[in-house]
């Protein structure tokens, strides 16, 4: 059931066994009544309202991709723009945004429960005009010191924190059959505002005459405002995600949660540091390529491939998905390793194409483990043990996404260091080896506590 502004229904059952409900003062649009295991709820009106849920969060999550990676395509032409920072001062443009952003992911996750779902979906979303103003003003302004416009980059982490919440509170509303395909949907959405950033920034800057880079903040104002807009007026809160702070400590007691954050710092780590540094390092590898071109479609194919990866993994099992991605992966590196050496354009975005399609599938089905390994490790306490994965997901999408940070400041260490990006991506290799390893080990080897299971 869902109440408008200022009521909120307290399921009871009378002596018949009726449900009915009282008033309670509670600010906000809430559902107290939600149990979409219930097939004949679910098929009744749940799924309907699981929808409209899904819609106003993806587009939300969208807009809070493009902007937390709008520095990843931005950087590219601040030197034609005037500004004289140094390479590596560019990577740290571009990986400050995912420090901040996994770092605001966890208190992210802790919003939905203490606020509501619809209610933090619209703080989340009008935070975003706090970056985009910023990066609209400064880009007019080439003379400024590189510590200020790092603290103007490091607000677009704001950007990073809205798909905690996001994928926190669609977790709720979706079966457990349904979860995977849900969960991959929206975080798909979320990722595509990396390829459509760097798609659209570089059109809309150069559009008319000359170069005007603030418009590359100006151009999300209005679409931010909608997405607030459209998340009040078509959500609500669910009384029943209710994740508190005691559930996230017990949660972060548990090993699976740190193996599934660790595997998934492998891949979204990988989708999100190479979705962010890929412009630039086309930039500074390939001098005659425009970036423009051909940055984009690496975050593209990753995010639709990402529901696939969800849906594949509620078929035959997310580790075994995430396993196989795992190979890719390496081998995708050492395709670009080869063709590095042979000073390949062609070859390396095939690689990295291979690599964002491989890690886009390894997103998802890593998230489809999470509430697998909860319920078979919690079998007689469902309830506890979708409280439990839901406070997993937001810990995992925190770790994880400090691979935005990791992955360009290991490009930028190894070109200062090596003059190559080879040395970097040697170490992506044998780190993808050992997520591989992880995986094996903790749910498919033979005799494993899980390995029965289609986890």
């Amino acid at each position: 059931m869902t109440l408008e502004a200022g009521q909120a229904a307290v399921a009871h059952r009378d002596g018949s066994g009726a449900v009915g409900t009282v008033e309670a003062p509670r600010r906000g649009r809430w559902i107290d009544v939600w149990d979409p295991e219930d097939s004949g709820f679910w098929a009744g009106k749940g799924r309907a309202v699981a929808r409209r849920n899904l819609w106003p969060s993806i587009f939300a999550e969208f807009l809070g991709f493009s902007v937390w990676q709008l520095w990843s395509i931005v950087v590219v032409s601040m030197p034609r723009a005037g500004f004289t920072y140094s390479t590596d001062q560019l990577f740290w443009l571009v990986a400050l945004p995912s420090l901040v952003g996994a770092t605001l992911r966890l208190p992210y996750t802790f919003a939905v429960p203490r606020f509501g779902g619809r209610n933090w979906t619209v703080v989340s979303a009008l935070l975003l005009l706090v970056p985009t103003v910023g990066l609209s003003y400064f880009m007019t302004q080439p003379t400024t010191p590189f510590w200020l416009m790092a603290l103007v980059a490091a607000t677009a982490g704001v950007g990073g924190g809205n798909f905690a919440s996001s994928m926190t509170n669609i977790s709720f509303f979706y079966p457990e059959k349904e979860k995977g395909f849900a969960l991959g949907v929206n975080a798909a959405g979320g990722n595509l505002g990396v390829a459509v950033v760097q798609l659209l920034v570089p059109i809309i800057i150069v559009a008319g005459a000359g170069l005007t880079l603030n418009r590359a903040g100006l151009m999300w104002l209005p679409l931010i405002v909608l997405a607030a807009v459209w998340a009040w007026k078509a959500m609500a809160n669910l009384s029943v995600a209710n994740s508190s702070f005691r559930t996230s400590i017990a949660a972060a007691k548990r090993p699976h949660t740190w193996v599934i954050s660790f595997l998934y710092i492998g891949t979204f780590g990988s989708f999100i540091g190479f979705g962010a540094a890929f412009p630039l390092l086309i930039k500074t590898t390939f001098a005659d390529i425009t970036p423009a071109h051909y940055a984009f479609l690496g975050a593209l194919v990753g995010s639709v491939a990402r529901p696939f990866g969800g849906r594949l993994a509620d078929r035959v099992g997310g580790a075994w998905v995430t396993v196989c991605s795992f190979v890719v992966m390496g081998l995708g590196i050492l395709s670009a390793v080869f063709a590095l050496n042979a000073e390949s354009f062609p070859a390396f975005l095939g690689s990295f194409l291979v690599l964002f399609v491989a890690s886009g599938i390894a997103n998802g089905s890593t998230y489809r483990m999470i509430p697998a390994v909860f319920r078979l490790t919690t079998p007689d306490d469902s309830g506890r043990a979708r409280r439990e994965a839901a406070a997993c997901i937001g810990i995992a999408s925190a770790v994880g996404a400090y691979g935005g940070f990791l992955v360009p400041r290991g490009f930028a260490m190894s070109t200062s260091h090596f003059g190559s990006l080879v040395p970097a991506l040697y170490v992506f290799c044998g780190f993808y080896v050992l997520c591989l390893l992880v995986t094996y080990f903790c749910y498919l080897r033979k005799g494993g506590p899980l390995s029965r299971e289609r986890v």
